[in-house]
């Protein structure tokens, strides 16, 4: 952070072409220049930089939105020192060079250079991950877009079975089971339901290993009485869930080979030895996986998603990542503390998740969380308070290169107990 740049390149990143602007340490603009996304038109225009400032690409520090893509991957690859700043920030930047709400991508590319040049410590600098990161973060966006797509393709399921059969809904009341997809394959219509055997139904419990439903169950369901439907209502039904099942079936297929190669290069990174000159999740990595609570989707969340704060062991900003640092507003005698709202959707996720898991595995946490609630805090504040426990104890372990050891904090909560 005290390392001074004499010179600073401002980019305005775009999807078809993109603005630079080239600042010096005194706030003099060199130049500009609009760059299209192309590999030629990007060299061309990093040796016009390279020009203008007659500096070596150490000298001059880079300040975008974006912290990945081509583009980044570019310019630390040509040595440039990168750094990454929210659009939200920007926006507030951009107030000091017109109140008048103007905005284009000239004025903010030179926003963005002056601003890394005043102000760096509101940038984060950009690291490259390693490869195994990179993919984790792919398969990771591809599991989650499947799992949306199947909630919504298993919820026009469910419509259509409530239209045709809603006694068979209690067997699987959100109608995304396969058992349940093969069962209604089966018997699409309330008639073929009628006449379903009950072989072919204990067949198909044993074949999927349903252990909580019996044979008699699902044929009382299968043989209730039906409502009166109007001519056509079963053919085009039966038309909907002979087109929806097979579709749920290629995405249900598609999120389980993204769990495996996840489970894979997890396997991996755990596996791989960790030497000072690599990236180190895969020490991180035997760390996250020792905490309680903490499952396979919210360690590959925060290897992806909070990648650089793990590396550089950044509690504050893993804890706003999170959710879990509160946004205090205060003016004269009026003072709120508010839950914070702007952090990745993806971690607030895994901090629930996490938090509320880790109350049942782990019991130092869960006698925490009972303090708490004795306090009067709520459900959702002792759990976010449960969870930025955790990321202390996770930061103190990543520093000092530890493994989670419960008997440890017993000790100490059942001194705080006696007490």
């Amino acid at each position: 952070m005290d390392e001074p740049y004499p010179w600073f390149l401002g980019i305005d990143w775009g999807y078809h072409a993109h603005q630079l602007t080239v600042v010096d340490a005194t706030g003099t603009r060199h130049g500009t220049r609009r760059v299209d996304h192309d590999a030629a038109a990007i060299a061309d225009a990093l040796a016009w930089v390279l020009a203008t400032t007659q500096a070596g690409p150490a000298q001059i520090a880079v300040a975008l939105e974006t912290p990945r893509g081509a583009l980044v991957s570019t310019l630390l690859a040509r040595g440039f020192p990168v750094y990454a700043l929210n659009p939200k920030q920007l926006d507030r930047f951009r107030d000091r060079f017109t109140v008048a709400g103007a905005k284009d991508d000239r004025r903010d590319s030179a926003v963005l250079g002056d601003s890394l040049r005043t102000d760096r410590g509101a940038f984060h600098p950009v690291r490259l991950d390693a490869p195994a990161i990179l993919e984790l973060r792919e398969l990771a966006q591809l599991e989650a877009d499947y799992q949306r797509d199947r909630s919504r393709l298993t919820n026009q399921l469910r419509e259509q079975v409530y239209r045709l059969a809603p006694a068979l809904l209690p067997l699987c009341p959100a109608a995304d089971e396969p058992w349940f997809w093969a069962l209604i394959e089966q018997a699409p219509t309330p008639a073929a339901q009628q006449r379903l055997a009950p072989a072919r139904v204990r067949a198909l419990l044993k074949t999927h290993r349903i252990r909580r439903l019996d044979e008699p169950q699902v044929l009382t369901a299968l043989r209730a009485p039906r409502l009166t439907l109007a001519p056509g209502v079963v053919e085009a039904a039966r038309a909907a869930i002979e087109l929806l099942i097979p579709h749920l079936r290629v995405l249900a297929a598609y999120a389980r080979r993204c769990e495996a190669r996840q489970r894979q290069l997890l396997a991996t990174l755990a596996e791989a030895p960790a030497a000072d000159a690599e990236p180190r999740e895969q020490s991180d990595l035997a760390i996250l996986t020792s905490l309680p609570g903490l499952g396979r989707k919210g360690i590959v969340a925060l290897l992806t998603t909070a990648a650089q704060p793990l590396a550089t062991r950044n509690y504050a900003r893993l804890r706003a990542l999170l959710g879990t640092a509160p946004i205090t507003k205060a003016s004269g005698k009026s003072r709120l503390v508010l839950r914070r709202l702007a952090c990745p959707p993806v971690l607030r996720e895994v901090a629930y998740h996490w938090g509320r898991v880790s109350l049942q595995r782990d019991g130092p946490a869960h006698a925490y969380y009972q303090r708490l609630r004795s306090r009067g805090h709520t459900h959702g504040r002792a759990l976010r308070t449960v969870v930025d426990r955790w990321l202390r104890i996770l930061v103190a372990m990543l520093q000092q290169r530890t493994l989670y050891d419960p008997s440890r904090f017993t000790t100490v909560s059942n001194a705080a107990n006696a007490d």
